[in-house]
Formats: structure tokens, sequence, C-alpha cells
């Protein structure tokens, strides 16, 4: 695992205004043409997940509750994944613990980490959190956001060459086939593709879901996705750009797809798929996709936009190694875009700081190419 990751971040918007990362202890280096993340900078980001994965509240959940029995603690059914104000926010936060400490072993927060993460992510608790997904109002629980995360992670624990990574992956495995099997089964029953760019877009679940099943050599779900990815956006033409962002929107349902497609479609096949569906790519990408601005950083929802910047950023870097022309003109965009979200990780305020680290490690990860 190279041990690196890109940091660009030039100042941390607080609450009492700009600070620069080098007065946080945060510091950068540049090697071979890329900005890499010092490990002062993995520590930083490590903090934001270990300060709220076990904190409990405030919490939002999305279960239905179908009588009393639920109406306790979230920890009560949600043992592992409790903290971070959501279940899917937690999934995420504790695979940029594990992504972060197989990229940086000598963090600091090295020890801290290992014990939250096995205090979490027993078999029991595993079990529990099973469990809800078998009442028939929530067997559609966190589909398809916080699925795609839980196998992210198991994807994360499976490459990580610990005995640690090992333990836990036995653990997570019953509910990452239990989500395999419902991913094949839901993909069976959809008609219409999902474009929204918040937590249901499909194609970001596809992306996430198809490099786990590559990693665990999940043929059933990898054959489940190519049917649904070619049926659902084979035959797409001008998506609508000028449509994004929408308000709320963390996900563009564009570059979501394009990025899906490179997986799915041989080479040859992909560059005119995608000359067709994003013309403005090899035209003037620089104008197609401006970078989303966020005016409220308190606000939940408002404050999407700059994991907005992020997931466009990994986007094109994904799609860019994927093209034989204007490869060098997306990167820049995809830069502009990480760029001018990476100072804003840490706000002040828990809206954002319980998930945007994770967007920013993703990111950093796909820039670097070490996904």
């Amino acid at each position: 695992m190279k041990q690196r990751l890109i940091l660009l971040l030039c100042s941390i918007t607080l609450l009492t205004g700009m600070n620069s990362y080098a007065q946080q202890g945060l510091y950068i280096h540049k090697e071979n043409g890329h900005l890499q993340l010092t490990l002062a900078g993995a520590s930083h980001l490590a903090g934001l997940p270990l300060k709220c994965m076990q904190q409990e509240f405030p919490y939002k959940t999305g279960v239905v509750f179908t009588d009393s029995s639920l109406v306790k603690n979230p920890r009560s059914y949600h043992p592992a994944f409790y903290g971070c104000y959501d279940w899917h926010s937690s999934v995420h936060g504790h695979w940029m613990l594990v992504r972060l400490l197989k990229s940086y072993p000598q963090l600091p927060e090295a020890a801290a980490i290992r014990a939250r993460l096995t205090a979490n992510l027993t078999a029991d608790n595993i079990h529990i959190e099973q469990r809800i997904y078998l009442e028939k109002e929530n067997k559609g629980f966190e589909r398809i956001y916080g699925w795609s995360w839980l196998l992210q992670l198991q994807r994360e624990l499976l490459t990580w060459r610990d005995p640690l990574g090992s333990t836990l992956s036995q653990n997570i495995q019953p509910l990452a086939r239990q989500f395999s099997r419902a991913y094949i089964a839901f993909l069976d029953k959809l008609v219409y593709p999902i474009r929204v760019g918040e937590h249901t877009n499909l194609a970001f679940g596809l992306c996430l879901a198809w490099d786990y099943a590559v990693t665990a050599e999940d043929t059933a779900l990898q054959t489940a996705i190519t049917h649904a990815a070619m049926r659902f956006y084979a035959q797409d033409k001008a998506c609508p750009v000028s449509w994004e962002p929408g308000g709320y929107d963390f996900l563009s349902p564009c570059l979501e797809e394009a990025d899906l497609m490179w997986r799915i479609m041989p080479a040859a096949q992909y560059q005119t798929w995608l000359k067709e569906f994003l013309p403005g790519l090899f035209n003037s990408p620089v104008d197609i996709f401006s970078i989303a601005q966020v005016k409220d950083r308190t606000d939940g929802k408002l404050v999407h936009l700059d994991g907005l910047n992020f997931s466009r950023a990994w986007c094109l870097y994904g799609i860019a190694r994927h093209v034989t022309e204007n490869q060098a003109a997306i990167r820049q965009l995809a830069r502009q875009h990480l760029e001018a979200a990476l100072p804003h990780v840490v706000s002040g305020d828990y809206a954002g700081e319980h998930w945007l680290g994770s967007f920013a490690v993703y990111a950093l990860t796909i820039e670097n190419n070490d996904q």
C-alpha cells in the first residue's frame, strides 16, 4: 500500500475565521507530481471519525418503527454503526480509518483506531446489525448508499494485510453477503435508474458495489451490476449537465454514470459512449462543471455541495484514466474541484465534519490511483 494520500489544504474554515493548515500542524509535500498528505495531515483527518464514531447523539435514523420495540437508543439496534450522526456516515467513517491506517500505519492514533474498530466491528455486533433488514418495513434500510459503503468497507478490510483486517473482514462478511444478495434481488426488480444527486443515486452505489465484487470475486454481483448498468445507461446520450447541481446534491448524476461505465464497458466502446454522453469533456471541460458554492456550512443539506466538489473530483480522475483524448484538461478540472473542497473539510460544524473527511480521503485515494 502506498504510504501516501494527497492533501492540498491551504486553510480550514473555522467558526472564528480562517486558520492555515500550517497553524494546525498539517503539512504537504510534492512527490512524483502529486501533492502528498503528510503523517500530520493523516492524523488530523483521522481525528474526525474518531471524534464521532462512538458519539451516539445527535442521531438521525432512517428506520421505520412499526411498534415500540425500537423506541430506545440507536446503539441497541446499531451496535456497530451508531455514531457520526447516521448509519451510513458511521460506516464510511470506519472505512476512512481503515484506509488511513493502511496508508499510514505509524499514525499516532493507530492504537486508538485499532481499539475502536475492534470494539465496534465484533461478530456479535454485526449479527445484531443484520436483524433490522429481516423486517419487511426495513429491508430497504440504507439502500443504496449505506449498502454500498459497507461493501467498500469490506473491500478495504479484505485488502488489508494485517491480522486485524482479516478478523474484521470475517466479522463483517455476513452483512456484506446479505447486501450482495439484496443488491442482486433489487436490481432484478428495478425498472428505472435512480438519477438523483443524493444517497439513492444508483450509479455511485454500483461503482462501490462493483469494486467490492471484483475484490471479493463475487461474480453473481458483478453479473447483476453489468446487466443493470447496460440496461439503464448504455443508450444514454447528451447528459443534461446544465441541470446540475441541484441545491442539495453531493453526487453528480452525469459524472457518476460516466465513472461507472468505464468499469462495465470494453475500452473502445466506452470511448464512443462517453463522447456521446458527455461531449463537453472533449470540447471545453472547464466550462461544463463550475465549482459548487456553499453559503451556509451549518446547514446539513446545503453543505452537501462541498461533498459534490469532492465526488466530481474522484469521478473526473477515474474518467481521465480511461479516455484517450483530453486527459490533461479533465484532470485539471478534477484538481480544481478537489482544491476547492479541501479547505472546508473542517468547518467547525458537525453538519459537515461528521462525513466530509471520508469524501476527502476517498477523493485523494482516487487521485493517487491507490484504489
